[in-house]
């Protein structure tokens, strides 16, 4: 289709070589479409995924309410899509680091499937660090990506607090996504990106691309779009500016880098754009995602990945060379769906 498209735009006409390829993408995208398609719905299988909420210290009543409407979305969202929820925050223990730190050395141990982290409540930041609030002793962004780095579970940590940004430069690592409501740890002032957040992740109105699930990537993008329209309609200059960072790179990038699901920022250093790995991760996976077991859930996530580097090294390479790369990645992912 890529190819066809370039025609059109009036380069010369192609060959019966360059035809044939383009046909031979055109039947392998519909193999891979009737495996989507025909694949039986089954019980949710995700029991081993895990979600670690904590709810900070709330300060005044009013944020009490909101954190523990925003904890009650995530516990129901969480619930449908089958994780293990460990709640920090609401018991009568008022002393919340220990138990926190407990639960995440515990679950480092449980599972090779996803481990989800959500925090909801206020953060501070001195100049040289950031801390989530918590009752009791605080934790710091780098006392979480200490107790963070022997995980080789595929994680997740969203971080809704003020000053959360610099828990992007902390945790930031291959494999992981990191989401904070701030891009630094100067905007201190309470955040809304959360709530929004809350409600988004399993909304099906946040699936972009139609597939049936809400991805993270979405949650975010939606939720990013929401916080804006707030401060905009308020009449107000927006004091948070919510990040993703999903390719190891400790930067992150804002929703308005992004059209549709894909960044239209170009990494540097060669690095993969945020939102690759972000899109493959949803809170409630659909009847097909369901189908798939972990192993080949994780080599069809290697084998997007691949199709985004090599999208994104297109303009470089010859139109042959990236046709024949394409058509290899898409034969492998055609195989994949036949063995599920």
């Amino acid at each position: 289709m890529e190819r066809n498209a370039v025609s059109d735009l009036g380069k010369p006409q192609t060959s019966n070589f360059e035809h044939q390829t383009s046909s031979r993408l055109f039947a392998l995208l519909g193999i891979v479409l009737t495996f989507l398609i025909v694949s039986s719905s089954r019980a949710q299988t995700n029991e081993h995924r895990s979600m670690v909420l904590v709810i900070g210290a709330a300060g005044e009543a009013e944020y009490g309410e909101q954190f523990a409407t925003s904890a009650d979305l995530w516990k129901r969202a969480g619930t449908n899509g089958g994780f293990q929820i460990s709640v920090i925050g609401e018991s009568t223990n008022e002393e919340d680091r220990v138990a926190l730190l407990n639960s995440l050395t515990n679950e480092l141990k449980q599972s090779v499937e996803e481990l989800w982290i959500v925090l909801i409540g206020h953060g501070t930041f001195d100049g040289r660090t950031a801390k989530f609030n918590l009752r009791g002793p605080d934790i710091s962004a780098d006392e979480l990506a200490a107790v963070l780095k022997p995980c080789k579970r595929p994680l997740a940590v969203i971080d809704c607090a003020s000053a959360s940004g610099p828990f992007i430069n902390a945790l930031s690592a291959p494999g992981r996504v990191i989401i904070t409501a701030t891009r630094s740890g100067y905007e201190l002032n309470v955040t809304r990106f959360g709530n929004y957040l809350a409600r988004d992740a399993a909304d099906p109105a946040a699936d972009l691309d139609k597939d049936g699930q809400t991805s993270l990537l979405e949650a975010f993008l939606l939720a990013s779009r929401q916080t804006q329209d707030f401060y905009k309609d308020a009449g107000r200059l927006a004091t948070e500016h919510a990040l993703i960072d999903d390719n190891g790179d400790g930067l992150g990038t804002p929703a308005d880098f992004f059209r549709g699901v894909r960044a239209a920022k170009k990494a540097a250093n060669g690095k993969t754009v945020d939102g690759v790995r972000a899109h493959q991760m949803n809170l409630v996976r659909s009847a097909n995602e369901q189908e798939l077991s972990p192993a080949l859930r994780a080599r069809r996530d290697a084998l997007e990945a691949q199709l985004s580097t090599l999208r994104d090294r297109k303009s470089q390479m010859k139109e042959d060379d990236y046709y024949n790369q394409l058509e290899k990645i898409l034969v492998e992912t055609a195989k994949l769906y036949e063995k599920q």
